[in-house]
Formats: C-alpha cells, structure tokens, sequence
C-alpha cells in the first residue's frame, strides 16, 4: 500500500460526504494519485448526525472505524494509523475539499525528497484566498506578540505567506494538521500522534518530534486543498476555545518543564487581563462581549490548574 488518507469526523456528515467524493472523483480519473494503491480510513468519533451510516450507504469502498464515544481527535487518528499499511499517511480533515492532482504532487514530492519527514498542501478558503498551512514552532515569546497584534507589524508567529511563490516548495517549522502527510518510516521512528492532547496542537508537538529526529518538514504549494475550517470546534465553541490554550499549556509543559508554562501563562495573562475588563465594561450592551466576558473569565481561572 502507498497511500492510506486518514479522515476523523465528528457530526460533519455533509462536509465529510465532500470531502470523500473529491477524493473520489481523485480516484476515478487517476490523475490525482500517482500512488497505484490507496485506502482512506474514516474514524467515526461518536456522532449523532449519522455520519457513519452515509459512509456505509454511499463509500462502501472506505474502511470505517465506529467509536461509541468521542477519544479525541489524535486518539482517533492513533487508530487508523495503527492499520494503515501505506508508506504514507495523510490525515486530512473531514471539512476539506482536495483538488485534483494534489495528492499526486504530495506523494512525488516526497519521493523525491528522502529526508522529508512530512509535508503538508496548500489550504484555501472556500472563496480561494489563502488560507494559513503552516507556521513557526511555538514559543510562549511568539504566542504573546501574536496575542498583542504585534505579528501583523513584524511576523514573528506566522510567515508572511502571501508573499511566498506558489510553485516553490518551502521548509517549514509546522504543518496544520487539515492535510499532514507523513511519512511512514518517520512516523515508526518518533511514534503517532500524542493522544493525551485531546484536541489541538497535536499536529505542533509531531511536527517538533520529527524536527527533533533530524526529519525535514515541508510545504509544497502546488498541491491545493480547501479547508471550510471549524466545521466540529464550532459546535462547542467555548470549550474549543479553552482547550486550544489548555493544550498549548501541555505541549509548553512536554518540551519546557513547569518554567515554561509558567511563561507562557504569564504572558497569556497579560494579553486577556485587558481583554476581560473590556468585555465586563461592555457586557451590559451587547451580547456577544457576554459571552466572550464569559469564556475570558472562564479560561483566566481555569489557567492555574494548566
């Protein structure tokens, strides 16, 4: 097997009946995979719009995990790539379109390139403006001068991608996890996703591990995917907006120790401090500065149990 695509799906039935008819539409013109042998695996994480019985009815040809409950999106894919059998893995997200030929220009890329230990495609929005697909390593440094707007002056978290040549593949530090394809030996060697992360930055802490292993990590822009972005977390905003800074906390803790945490809660506290006594002054009023009063009181004392 060359290619196994793996795809996690939380109550995103329609995105993900999308998702799997590109890939699709992929495999019926051969043009979009140059590898001769591919299997997607959908892991199901509990959802209750029938998500897995489209799958069932409508891709008999996919392989389909059921979960009764929802383990998190790394423990999910940590299934399917303990079954996959290809010599790459893409995990690609549920709310995702990819474009003919991408996955072609991923898998001779990496052939291509030996000491590549991942890559990840281009992202679009639905309108086909750029979307971020990769970014530099994290630091408690860069997230604060992020947090402060001071990246939109000096980027320092985020690359100035809109300047980048879309036909030149780049090195980069991270790959967003919407379309990751990793190579399997690399992955043999640093192990899957870490799945006590239960939502977010698993992506970030792989990406540091392959680093770590003398892996190199690449975008490669002639490989186009749409991302619709959001289309779980947003079900349960607040509590994805909460666990996006809890898991950045745990990947501080990983690869820092409890000063680095603590650095980072430090400077996390500085950037929403006058972030909440704006939305407490203008609660009374709107009711959107409520209830993001509400999460910046609820994640400003959660902190501390970070």
């Amino acid at each position: 097997m060359d290619l196994s695509i793996i795809i996690v799906n939380w109550n995103t039935r329609e995105l993900l009946a999308g998702c799997l008819n590109a890939i699709e539409e992929g495999k019926r013109k051969k043009e979009d995979l140059l590898a001769p042998t591919v299997e997607v695996i959908v892991v199901d994480n509990a959802s209750s719009d029938g998500s897995a019985a489209m799958v069932r009815e409508r891709f008999p040809w996919v392989r389909l995990i059921e979960n009764t409950e929802n383990v998190g999106f790394a423990a999910a894919n940590n299934q399917a790539i303990a079954e996959a059998a290809g010599r790459y893995v893409v995990l690609l997200n549920s709310d995702t379109e990819v474009r003919l030929g991408a996955f072609g220009v991923l898998v001779r890329f990496m052939d291509e390139h030996p000491r590549a230990g991942a890559c990840g495609a281009r992202l679009l929005n639905a309108d086909a403006s750029l979307q971020p697909s990769c970014h530099p390593m994290l630091t408690p440094g860069r997230e604060f001068w992020r947090l402060v707007f001071l990246d939109r002056l000096l980027p320092r978290a985020t690359y100035p991608m809109e300047r980048w040549d879309v036909t030149t593949p780049r090195r980069v530090e991270v790959i967003k996890g919407a379309c990751l394809l990793v190579r399997r030996e690399a992955l043999d060697q640093v192990g899957p996703l870490d799945d006590s992360y239960f939502m977010y930055t698993e992506e970030v802490d792989l990406c540091h591990r392959l680093a770590q292993a003398g892996w190199e990590l690449w975008w490669e822009p002639r490989a186009e995917v749409v991302h619709f972005g959001e289309a779980s977390s947003r079900q349960v905003r607040e509590e994805m907006y909460i666990q996006l800074y809890r898991s950045k906390a745990q990947f501080y803790r990983k690869f820092g120790g409890a000063e680095r945490v603590a650095t980072f809660k430090r400077y996390l506290r500085l950037a929403y401090l006058p972030r909440r006594a704006a939305t407490r002054a203008a609660r009374g009023f709107s009711p959107a500065a409520r209830e993001r009063d509400r999460v910046y009181r609820r994640m400003l004392e959660e902190m501390a149990q970070w």
